[in-house]
């Protein structure tokens, strides 16, 4: 439309106010979108690129965005700072100069019918450029295709240029302002306007989500939901089952043609002169509609993958050439930056939908060969673990949890070894369930890959606290295990280390020690003394020593599994090495060598953060363990620092009753006893109690151990009676369930003579500390620091027994034994030659 009487052009179009000025030319313009919403960001960029003075921009997207009604939106909302703006179609390169020749009488020129086209066109170019007889002018082309076909016409001079395009090879040859789907909010407002009857906001978000956020699919959709009266619901299922004949619908305002029917035809034209293009994106559209690595085209020598795929494959430069015309038409999005190609997918849906059945398996098979084929066995370097992220988003499209590939089924089961290794243990398990339930159905109850997707969920199950789960599982399968692989398989040896683990999270710690001893040898006999899986068996066994109060044996199997293990490890992060690092830190502390087990553990937690990453569970473990053993060697304040934000990250990762969780907080409860809050400890000590009962039940040594913790601090607040209940239950569960000469056992038993002393009851005080002073020396050895405090606590409740001379002495000997273990200046050191009452905590390990 050209303009020829301002003020009844105006009120015919209904905008601005009266006297507001628009330009003194006007021409062709289409009117703006009733419907137009948001845009915010392209709006604001073009404005931005076009202020700074003469200038050309591009605003480019993929068919169907909304380029067209955003251009438009901008040339209204700015029409008062221009004198002329003139809107050419160019869409069909050989009539952009015909549409510009008609500009020349609008400028003072002699139009096309007395000079020619070319002639007139040539006039207003050069007009254009002197700024004669307007400086502000804005000049659009709309639909431009190729960037040659316009440079010429492109006028430099004291006005702006708009250009539309799909052809993303207008970016990098002048300023492009980007535009993309509408933003998820912005489809549910477009669509609830568009559908005023009956569309609620959760319909409107499933609907807009199923459509891609796509403008022109929103806007078809909308059309035909107002005119048909059609359901939501109906329409959803109609796009699953029919989507070229539902998306063909209509000719919507704003738009050239519908989207099946422009897609139609960007395929016919690139066909005709690059069919391998076509057949390219027919590969692609069967991946997710999240950006695909560029890599993963890539040669294979993979018996799926389609010959004429194959060619393309092995053919570098054809390959780049067809990725480049698909991303001319829009059809592709590609991003050179990140090395990544997308499809989107309503674009995907489409041509899915054309495809015959044959051909439909043919190309689903390709495409799982292609993935598996771009997954690394190394699973743990961060470039290994980036390429997982990116191909996670299209094993479901491409279909390869149920192809019956070799290697796609591989690839499924590393991708579970990848979220355990990456710490994302509840997605690991809902991962492994529902492959479980699949592939039960599709491939039989003895598949051998079923059974290694069955002994991972085992495994997350104990990774997530739930430990009657992951032993009845395991147990259950291991019978199948035996039969079907063999009793020395290395599935069927690692299901056995599972069971050992269960045996140990359920406080079954004699069984976990007979049986994970036999696990061993079974390791060594089946692979060697040296393997990998060895190792770990090894290490399973030193925790084992560990709860069993066999301190030394654990040190020594933490320290041989170690050292073994950290001569293969890969030069990548491992959650192995950091495992042992911190288990022989553990040993260490437990050994009663604080500072030693501070030195180690700060090197595994440092190990941990840089590899791993600060939230990674292995890392939490020893930060957490670390934090023990600082409490311990008398530095309160980093081990404050590391026990609240190891605290803090689990609350936020997993949730309150998680074991981990649990053990974070009552090392919390002894740091705030230390530190004197005994209020704020007594009841935190209770919370965590109830819970620890919850999770692990109430007769689990570990609930014992905290209810231990939990009588110290009521003694300590003026209540010795209270603590003496709650101490003698619990040694009496700890008797039966471990024995009495167990570290938890006699920890315990320090304390309650020191309840009995609080209460004045000093004979049996000294009798109870008598007994457990030489179970301890027994257990421990003479200078370990909890016989050290029992040896003190004795000196003490013997001179209040009137026995002056063997307490002085036992007091001097243990003091002087106090220095040489942990040093003269250290705070337990202090307190024993003070004659101070030493108490007993206990901190459940991280298993």
């Amino acid at each position: 439309m050209v303009r020829v009487n301002p003020q009844r052009e105006r009120a015919h179009r209904g905008e601005g106010a009266p006297g507001e000025r628009i330009p003194a030319v006007w021409g062709r313009v289409p009117p703006r979108s009733m419907n137009f919403i948001g845009r915010a960001e392209p709006l604001d960029g073009l404005r931005r690129e076009l202020r700074r003075g003469p200038a050309t921009v591009v605003l480019h997207g993929h068919y169907g965005v909304g380029k067209t009604l955003t251009a438009v939106e901008h040339v209204h909302r700015s029409k008062q700072e221009y004198d002329l703006v003139w809107w050419i179609s160019a869409g069909q390169p050989g009539l952009v100069r015909s549409s510009m020749a008609h500009l020349a009488p609008h400028l003072g020129l002699p139009g096309p019918g007395v000079t020619g086209i070319e002639d007139a066109a040539g006039g207003v170019l050069d007009a254009l450029r002197r700024g004669d007889p307007h400086r502000r002018w804005l000049l659009v082309f709309d639909g431009a295709d190729e960037p040659e076909d316009l440079y010429e016409l492109i006028p430099e001079g004291t006005g702006h240029v708009l250009i539309t395009s799909r052809n993303h090879r207008w970016a990098g040859r002048t300023s492009s302002v980007p535009v993309d789907v509408f933003l998820p909010r912005e489809s549910v407002e477009f669509l609830r306007r568009r559908v005023p009857q009956g569309l609620d906001e959760a319909s409107a978000a499933d609907l807009a989500g199923a459509l891609g956020h796509l403008p022109l699919a929103l806007e078809q959709a909308g059309a035909l939901l107002t005119e048909t009266g059609m359901s939501s619901r109906e329409y959803l299922r109609l796009l699953e089952r029919r989507p070229g004949d539902l998306l063909s619908q209509g000719h919507p305002p704003g738009y050239h043609t519908s989207l099946s029917a422009s897609l139609q035809i960007s395929l016919t034209e690139l066909g005709a002169h690059t069919p391998a293009a076509v057949d390219l994106l027919r590969t692609c559209s069967v991946f997710g509609p999240e950006p695909i690595p560029r890599d993963v085209f890539f040669a294979t020598r993979s018996p799926h993958v389609r010959p004429e795929t194959a060619a393309l494959l092995n053919d570098p430069i054809g390959l780049s050439r067809a990725f480049g015309q698909l991303g001319r038409y829009a059809l592709v999005k590609i991003d050179n930056a990140n090395r990544t190609v997308q499809v989107h997918s309503l674009v995907q849906k489409l041509i899915r939908w054309q495809l015959d059945e044959e051909r439909s398996r043919a190309v689903r098979t390709e495409v799982c060969a292609l993935l598996a084929a771009a997954a690394p066995d190394d699973l743990l370097s961060p470039q290994a673990q980036a390429r997982y992220l990116d191909l996670l988003p299209h094993l479901e499209p491409a279909g390869v949890p149920l192809s019956e590939l070799p290697e796609a089924r591989r690839l499924s089961l590393h991708v579970l070894s990848f979220l355990y290794l990456s710490g994302n243990y509840a997605t690991a398990e809902r991962h492994a369930r529902d492959l479980i339930s699949r592939w039960t159905t599709a491939f039989g109850e003895d598949d051998p890959y079923l059974l290694k997707a069955r002994q991972s969920y085992g495994n997350r199950l104990r990774d997530l606290g739930r430990y009657e789960e992951a032993y009845r599982s395991n147990i259950a399968m291991l019978p199948r295990l035996r039969e079907v692989l063999g009793p020395e398989h290395p599935d069927t040896l690692s299901l056995l280390s599972g069971i050992g683990a269960d045996l140990r999270s359920q406080g079954r710690f004699r069984e976990a020690l007979r049986h994970d001893t036999q696990t061993h040898r079974a390791h060594v006999r089946a692979l060697g003394a040296d393997h990998s899986a060895t190792l770990r068996a090894l290490h399973n066994l030193g925790i084992d020593h560990a709860l069993s109060s066999d301190f030394e044996g654990a040190r020594k199997r933490h320290e041989e599994a170690y050292m073994l293990y950290k001569r293969q490890a890969p030069a990548a992060g491992s959650p192995n090495l950091a495992a042992f690092w911190n288990s022989l830190a553990q040993s260490v502390r437990l050994s009663g060598n604080y500072a030693e087990a501070c030195d180690l553990g700060e090197e595994a937690l440092a190990y941990g953060r840089g590899q791993l990453g600060r939230e990674h569970p292995r890392t939490l473990r020893i930060q957490l363990d670390l934090s023990v053993a600082h409490r311990l060697s008398g530095n309160p304040d980093r081990a404050r620092t590391l026990a609240r934000d190891a605290h803090t990250r689990y609350l936020r990762l997993y949730d309150v009753d998680h074991p981990e969780t649990l053990a974070a907080a009552l090392c919390l409860v002894n740091l705030m006893r230390v530190e004197g809050e005994l209020d704020r400890a007594l009841s935190v000590a209770l919370d965590t109690s109830e819970r620890y009962a919850r999770v692990y039940g109430s007769d689990h040594p570990y609930h014992q151990v905290c209810a231990a913790d939990t009588a110290l601090i009521h003694r300590l607040r003026g209540d010795p009676g209270r603590a003496h209940l709650l101490n003698t239950a619990t040694l009496e569960h700890l008797d039966a369930l471990l024995g009495r000469d167990h570290h938890f056992s006699l920890a315990v038993a320090n304390n309650l003579a020191g309840d009995l002393a609080a209460m004045g009851e000093t004979a049996a005080a000294v009798e109870s500390g008598r007994d457990t002073v030489r179970r301890l020396r027994a257990l421990v050895g003479d200078e370990h620091p909890m016989t050290l405090a029992a040896t003190a606590n004795l000196a003490s409740d013997l001179a209040a027994a009137g026995e002056e001379d063997r307490a002085r002495d036992l007091a001097e000997s243990t003091a002087a034994s106090y220095a040489r273990v942990l040093g003269p200046v250290h705070v337990l050191t202090r307190a024993a030659t003070a004659g101070e009452r030493m108490t007993s905590d206990l901190d459940p390990p991280l298993l």
